[in-house]
């Protein structure tokens, strides 16, 4: 039986730390030391290990991602069956939905990473990139886009978040649950998400887009200087479905004027509303006000996608339409 073609990439995070003579941990462990230490790979696929970074995880950013999906989309057009990223868990939830919207095609991608240090007693990174090789180089995972898989769980990017600083089971995905797990050695899916629209990654990397999240007595007064900081568009995190304080519905307006304005929720899950609450400050306000709903998106993944949409120079127009296959 033929083996499956992997490209595994590494960018750093706890799965690749050691102590070091300073204190703490640090990224130390490259792509091929770490499959090297998981000798159960080989039986798996035939790998191609390489590292384009050893940075935490909270170093790293979009333009890393965007330089991971040319990397992947040029192993997949030399023939590769799939790919492997490894990186912190900190920006997991980010980097996977990233890959989902800049590699196109049915070939999986598979993000993963450890919890816990490469030297530490019970550490779970060679469990997660061994279960994360399986789900990558299985005909199951074809067609569901980028997906992370830690602690046996397979995770759909759209959905996966980080929900613990310490524990081997700190990624959930609050608004479906895994859609598979790894169990007795191969993936099983319970669930299949659809793939949405895909990006170039030859645009580039996006633009910089903000992020609020809003808080009981904000009156938004940090909202009037976002245009002159550079900002391209931003995303407010709501309350509940869709909400801010009456006081600050004009602010939210006057910035929707100004730029693109997404409004997400601060709530781990559930949809943005769009047609229920009706008073100064909820969702059917603030829309009329300018303001685009993101959907099932939390707020750290809408400010990604509005990112991508805005790349160019692009507006309203190209944000409205990003955001509406994910209402």
């Amino acid at each position: 039986m033929t083996r499956a073609r992997l490209l595994m990439l590494s960018l750093g995070g706890t799965i690749t730390m050691v102590p070091q003579a300073r204190g703490g941990i640090a990224p130390r462990l490259g792509a091929a030391e770490l499959v090297a230490s998981v000798p159960e790979l080989a039986e798996v696929a035939q790998i191609e290990a390489e590292s384009l970074a050893r940075l935490p995880s909270p170093s790293l950013a979009p333009e890393n991602l965007v330089a991971v999906a040319a990397r992947i989309g040029q192993a997949f057009a030399a023939g590769a069956d799939g790919a492997v990223v490894i990186q912190g868990t900190d920006t997991i939830e980010e980097s996977a939905f990233l890959l989902d919207l800049l590699v196109a095609g049915d070939r999986p991608v598979v993000m993963t990473g450890a919890m816990r240090g490469a030297d530490a007693p019970g550490a779970d990174g060679p469990a997660n990139l061994l279960a994360a090789a399986r789900v990558a180089a299985g005909a199951e995972a074809r067609g569901l886009g980028t997906l992370a898989v830690l602690n046996y769980d397979i995770h759909a990017a759209r959905f996966v978040q980080k929900t613990h600083t310490t524990l081997p089971s700190a990624f959930a995905s609050p608004m479906l649950g895994p859609i598979g797990a790894v169990a007795e050695g191969r993936p099983r899916f319970f669930a299949r998400v659809q793939r949405l629209p895909t990006y170039p990654a030859e645009a580039g990397p996006p633009p910089p887009i903000a992020l609020l999240r809003w808080a009981m007595g904000e009156d938004g007064r940090l909202l009037a200087a976002l245009p002159g900081l550079g900002y391209a568009g931003a995303v407010i995190e709501g309350m509940g479905a869709g909400h801010v304080p009456a006081g600050a519905a004009e602010a939210v307006g006057d910035l929707a004027r100004r730029m693109p304005v997404v409004l997400a929720s601060r709530s781990a899950a559930g949809p943005v509303f769009t047609g229920t609450y009706g008073y100064p400050g909820g969702e059917i306000d603030l829309i009329r006000r300018g303001a685009i709903p993101a959907g099932l998106l939390s707020g750290l993944k809408a400010r990604l996608l509005l990112g991508l949409a805005l790349r160019g120079g692009a507006g309203r127009a190209a944000a409205e339409a990003a955001f509406t296959p994910y209402q």
